[in-house]
């Protein structure tokens, strides 16, 4: 731990962003432990936000105290990662109680940051921090700073990014990790998913960028290869015939439109994915089949109709998500002033498969076919016929 103690006194100072320490032995201590330099008056302190299930306490440090706590934390935790204007520490534990630690520079900037006890919202990225793609990319100019225009692309990468943090569990830390992303469009996302996982993170990963326009996929190839991640490929074709992988842990999908998001998720399920994060778009095809006595007067104003036949699309895709042993929670992706269609399906499998019947009835309610429940029904007739 001397080694440990000895980087951390050279970190903990006001020129530190962030230290998180995540990874607990056991699923009763905290998920994650964060700290960070806060100014009470003219004195310096370190702040801890420790989550423990679903509340955030708060307990301040001076810094040799800070750097003995943090050093018991780890005899708890496997993982802690230091992002400072000095530079980047990331400290894994192994099962057998070896500890490795990496150190690197970084050309993170804290001029003129909020100490206050109230500072602004944190960012998984952060906004003072030069980063490749993003400058490339458009969203952050070469001074590092985060173009005005593209603010609301910073935040939803952001979100993004903590959707990701939240799964993490989930993911092997043995082996490379294979992540399909299925209509991948300029892959702002994509290469924020590789920089968090290989870089930030320190995990193997395998991502395959997916999409129809053969310019885009040029051109993110071309970065890709500008910055060194050889894990990240990308090929130009459809969802809907897509072989190219097999033993996915992780499949995403953003904005895929209409039924491909059902093609996306339908292949998720076939490979078993630990993991599926899904953003649809654009969802007409119950629109156009929706009939009920019950609910005609509501479906005689289209507006109406088209929303609920929306909210109905993805629920259904939930439910069928949940009878194929999948936990699924539905969840905000952006604040919902910038558009009312961003809502994220976040599927985790957990069990084996059970009955469908619960989504099956609101089918026969609604009078409607999702394309999602006709692909896993032909699938399940394929295996019978097999």
């Amino acid at each position: 731990m001397e080694e440990l103690r000895e980087v951390l006194y050279k970190y903990l100072n006001e020129e530190l962003a962030r230290l998180t320490i995540s990874n607990p032995r056991s699923k009763t201590e905290a998920a994650k432990i964060s700290l960070r330099p806060v100014l009470l008056g003219e004195k310096l302190v370190f702040q801890a936000s420790i989550q423990q299930d679903k509340q955030v306490f708060h307990r301040n440090f001076e810094r040799k105290e800070a750097v003995e706590e943090i050093a018991r934390w780890m005899e708890i935790y496997r993982q802690l990662e230091v992002f400072s204007a000095k530079g980047q520490v990331n400290v894994l534990i192994s099962k057998k109680g070896r500890m490795g630690i990496k150190e690197k520079k970084t050309a993170c900037s804290v001029k003129e940051r909020d100490l206050s006890h109230n500072r602004k919202k944190k960012y998984i990225l952060e906004p003072e921090c030069k980063v490749g793609f993003l400058m490339d990319l458009g969203v952050q100019t070469k001074e590092g700073k985060i173009v005005h225009a593209k603010y609301d692309k910073f935040r939803q990468i952001n979100r993004f990014l903590e959707f990701i943090e939240d799964i993490l569990p989930q993911l092997p830390k043995d082996r490379e990790v294979k992540i399909v992303d299925f209509g991948c469009g300029k892959s702002y996302l994509t290469f924020a998913m590789y920089h968090y996982l290989k870089e930030l993170k320190g995990y193997q990963v395998h991502i395959i960028g997916l999409d129809l326009k053969e310019d885009v996929i040029e051109h993110c190839r071309n970065l890709a290869k500008q910055y060194g991640y050889t894990g990240l490929e990308f090929y130009v074709g459809d969802i809907v015939s897509y072989q190219g992988a097999e033993n996915v842990d992780m499949v995403v999908t953003l904005h895929a439109c209409d039924t491909a998001t059902d093609y996306a998720l339908d292949k998720a399920i076939r490979w078993g994915a630990k993991v599926i994060l899904s953003v649809p778009c654009c969802q007409h095809e119950l629109n156009g089949q929706m009939e009920n006595d019950v609910l005609a007067p509501v479906f005689s104003y289209g507006l109406i109709k088209e929303r609920m036949a929306a909210l109905f699309t993805d629920a259904l895709r939930a439910q069928i998500l949940e009878s194929k042993g999948y936990q699924v929670q539905v969840l905000e992706f952006i604040d919902m002033e910038h558009t009312p269609k961003n809502i994220l399906i976040r599927a985790i499998k957990k069990g084996k498969a059970k009955d469908g019947g619960d989504y099956r009835r609101v089918m026969e309610f609604l009078h409607v076919q999702p394309t999602l429940a006709m692909l896993q029904d032909r699938g399940k007739d394929d295996k019978q016929d097999a």
